[in-house]
């Protein structure tokens, strides 16, 4: 057990260490390496450094300001300036970010700092100048947190107030999640208990999409979306359905809100292992990895009976799907990249592309040729 003054030492160093004046003292390339050398712009992107596996982004609309998730414990959430590049922890449990809501009741108390373990990501705007946050933590309970943003005054640095949580299931860990306009919560568990990730990498459903209305106790799970390796998801935006990343099979699948016993299409990513999938206008933006890298071997191995961890370095891809053609348009690709790995979401703000990952310790930004 570890007692109020250590956890709160241990909080203070985090935050030191976290971001985000640009860079941070990052584990050294050789030893008279500076923390700016470490965090140096490669051939591809610039960076900022200290990001502490940003496994998922979120832009909020009309605004500079850009959230990032931290899947590694304490890492929480961070909030970033994208005309500066500069950010910081943004939720650090002080009284003034608490306003508990009665419709989430599962949690007395606001995730530990210390502890907090952010992934998937889910903005919704409710109002003008207010959204809603949804974050899949990992960090003490198994749990989406509920976050309150108010954005209503451009010159301020948006205002976040934690609202409550939604437990998931005994034994089940959540990956991506969403909403629909009526509160109604979606997430996807990417191995149900008795699976494994080497099940979805050979093919065989492991997952689920789970929901939980406003009215109901507990999350359930909707019959019909067990796939290979449930990831990335996303709503339709006239709440009429959703479309969720079969990991193991690259492949975007549809379904109707009102009967998921069958999915309504498939469309399969090209050459790539699409992770996270959000709206970036009228069009889906997905980003991931190379499925077939030659420095690696090409495709995921199975060794020994278990698939390998994808530490390899590989590249990366982002594209567009049209719901309605389903039909995907590459944005950006590269190569691998020496200090960036594990690609697994993307936003775009303006002509920049953004990339979260949840191996790297950063997020990495590409100019987007031909964008104004």
């Amino acid at each position: 057990m570890v007692d109020r003054t250590e956890r709160a030492a241990a909080f203070t160093l985090l935050m030191a260490a976290i971001l985000l004046g640009g860079c941070v003292a990052l584990p050294k390339a050789r030893p008279d390496a500076t923390a700016h050398e470490a965090c140096a712009p490669t051939a591809q992107f610039a960076f900022i450094c200290g990001a502490m596996k940003p496994e998922d982004l979120a832009h909020i609309p009309d605004t500079p300001w850009v959230v990032a998730s931290g899947f590694a414990t304490g890492a929480g959430l961070k909030i970033v300036d994208s005309r500066t590049r500069k950010g910081r922890l943004w939720f650090e449990g002080a009284s003034g970010q608490i306003a508990r809501d009665p419709q989430y009741p599962d949690c007395a108390t606001p995730p530990d700092p210390v502890l907090f373990t952010a992934r998937g990501l889910s903005l919704r705007v409710t109002a003008p100048g207010h959204a809603r946050l949804l974050v899949v933590n990992h960090g003490g309970r198994e749990a989406i947190e509920i976050f309150a943003i108010d954005y209503g005054n451009p010159q301020a640095q948006p205002r976040l107030r934690w609202q409550g949580c939604l437990a998931m299931p005994d034994g089940h860990v959540a990956n991506s999640v969403a909403s629909y306009s009526d509160g109604t919560v979606i997430a996807t568990v990417l191995t149900r208990p008795g699976t494994s990730i080497t099940d979805f990498v050979l093919g065989r459903a492991t997952g689920g999409v789970y929901e939980r209305a406003p009215s109901d106790k507990a999350f359930r799970l909707l019959p019909g979306t067990e796939l290979p390796g449930n990831n990335g998801l996303e709503t339709a935006k006239d709440d009429s359905g959703f479309y969720v990343i079969a990991f193991g099979l690259r492949e975007v699948v549809a379904y109707a809100r009102r009967d998921t016993h069958e999915p309504l299409w498939r469309a399969q990513a090209p050459e790539f292992m699409p992770d996270n999938i959000h709206w970036d206008g009228d069009r889906l933006l997905l980003a991931g990895m190379m499925r077939d890298e030659p420095a690696c071997g090409g495709v995921r191995q199975i060794i020994n009976g278990v698939a390998d961890g994808m530490t390899c370095h590989r590249g990366y891809a982002v594209a567009q799907l049209n719901p309605m053609t389903r039909r995907f348009s590459l944005i950006a690709h590269g190569m691998a990249d020496p200090v960036f790995n594990g690609v697994s979401a993307a936003v775009v703000i303006g002509n920049e592309l953004w990339l979260g990952s949840y191996q790297a310790d950063r997020i990495a930004i590409k100019r987007l040729p031909g964008m104004n």
